[in-house]
């Protein structure tokens, strides 16, 4: 009886695993998906609001007439993002460039198939041998098909395809000379007697003697595609609008200095981006390109953990008869990006309709006289908004959407092009000029060295791609998918987590 029990509940457990359709429209089966907030960013819901200046235009730009446009929910950062943030995004790509720099040395050394006994060597550059057998520890037998493919179709390491190669992390860097493990890994970190070699700056070009990393060698490389050419262009190769880019990410802290003549700012130019001091501060001295970079490495930041912590899953068969060692699906996350200029005044606005500044009334100031911004008030008195310069980037009172600093502290970039009558031609649903060939990108917000018009978050400015400036940072968003709850608080809609 209990053999016959037993069989009964194996079959339908095997049956109910290959449900037949019956011939009826079911659909593709997919995921249970829910909506995960990224830490330190908020949920600016779905809606529509009055795009334009809301008050009397002082300055008769007349750039900014009044119109009505909806948006997509999307996340936004919190707070601009700070040096901190920054750090982490140069200290990658550092990190990355020596790395490729010592699996060159090592495949020069030991060439493409070394034994492994030349990899097992201790204190040896071969540790940073390049991993490009993804699967260990398993038998031809058990291997998928697409690990034999590679195996049998390997052709070599190409540094310039990252598909061929994987960079070892297994093993730290070492930056101290005197604990350089052999000759070879010197001469990848200080150069062979070569000008232009190694990664750290000369002795009489460091500052004040010190060891310098040469920032210029930070370089950021990926691939971009251009999606709004491939829909203009009459050709059907997608190829043609992939553009390879290679940025220098390191902020220019010589800003501090070129941006205020006969000016004593040499402190914060020797300490703004890396002294602790600093560290929750915005980021300021990066470039429109720079901070499209830094959203493009947020992304796949987060993807590669997705992935590496997606892989290794074991699944225990009916009655532990076998086990099967699997790779899990992961889904990509949604790409960080910059946010439109569209995007940024409607979060800026904070869900109040036609405010001038994101805490909704005409001052700048609260009941009690305190400034509400970090921004140049009183015809040049600095320090009246107890701020010199720039502020820690969750300072004052955040707007009914939780972000902080919407105006003043920093002008941010926005992805936009700018364009005086670009309102007059732009789309009524989630608007946005972007044309690559304008060099001219739009930035929001007001800083701590402009005047309370810049903040108003009407006001439009702009600034050239590759400008640098002391007053501008960036804040990344990243596409809500799905629909959000919104403003009217449906009870049926996907809540967020």
């Amino acid at each position: 009886m209990k053999k016959i029990l037993l069989f009964f509940v194996i079959s339908i457990l095997i049956t109910s695993c290959f449900k037949p359709d019956r011939g009826e429209l079911t659909g593709t089966k997919a995921k249970n998906f829910s909506p995960n907030k990224p830490p330190g960013m908020s949920l600016i819901p779905s809606g529509s609001y009055l795009m334009g200046m809301s008050d009397d235009d002082m300055a008769h730009l007349q750039n900014a007439p009044v119109s009505t446009v909806s948006i997509k929910a999307f996340y936004m950062d919190e707070t601009e993002i700070t040096n901190g943030e920054y750090r982490q995004f140069v200290n990658w790509v550092r990190d990355s460039v020596v790395r490729v720099a010592l699996a060159e040395r090592a495949i020069f050394d030991l060439g493409e198939t070394p034994s492994q006994e030349d990899l097992d060597k201790e204190n040896s550059i071969n540790k940073f041998f390049p991993i490009y057998e993804v699967v260990e520890d398993i038998v031809d037998e058990e291997k998928g098909g697409y690990e034999l493919y590679k195996e049998n179709n390997f052709i070599g390491i190409d540094f310039s395809d990252k598909k061929t190669y994987v960079l070892n992390y297994d093993n730290d860097l070492i930056w101290e000379r005197d604990n350089y493990p052999d000759l070879a890994y010197a001469q990848v970190m200080e150069g062979e007697f070569e000008e232009g070699t190694g990664f750290f700056l000369p002795k009489e070009e460091s500052y004040n003697g010190e060891r310098t990393f040469n920032t210029k060698k930070i370089i950021y490389n990926y691939t971009s595609f251009d999606a709004q050419a491939a829909i203009k262009s009459k050709s059907e190769s997608r190829k043609l609008f992939f553009k390879e880019k290679s940025i220098a990410i390191y902020p220019d802290t010589t800003v501090w200095i070129k941006d205020f003549s006969y000016s004593y700012n040499e402190p914060m130019h020797n300490n703004y981006f890396w002294h602790d001091a600093y560290t929750d501060y915005p980021v300021v001295g990066v470039s429109w390109e720079q901070a499209k970079a830094f959203a493009h490495w947020r992304t796949m930041y987060k993807n590669q953990w997705q992935r590496k912590n997606g892989e290794n899953v074991y699944l225990r068969w009916f009655r532990g008869l076998t086990v099967s060692k699997v790779k899990k699906s992961v889904q990509g996350v949604p790409s960080f990006r910059l946010p439109s200029e569209a995007e940024w005044e409607y979060a800026a606005r904070g869900g109040i309709e036609s405010a001038t500044y994101p805490w909704g009334g005409p001052y700048t100031t609260d009941s009690k006289g305190y400034f509400l911004a970090n921004f140049k008030p009183n015809r040049g008195n600095y320090a009246s908004d107890n701020a010199l310069y720039t502020v820690e980037a969750n300072s004052y009172w955040p707007n009914d959407f939780g972000l902080y600093n919407m105006s003043g502290n920093v002008s941010e970039w926005t992805e936009s092009s700018y364009d005086k009558g670009s309102y007059d031609i732009a789309s009524g649903l989630n608007p946005k000029i972007s044309d690559s060939t304008n060099l001219r990108k739009v930035i929001r917000g007001g800083s701590w060295k402009d005047v309370a018009y810049f903040l108003r978050v009407s006001s439009r400015d702009y600034e050239y791609k590759d400008e640098k400036r002391s007053y501008i940072g960036f804040r990344t968003v990243q596409d809500y998918l799905g629909e959000d709850i919104g403003l009217n608080q449906n009870s049926k809609k996907i809540k967020n987590k």
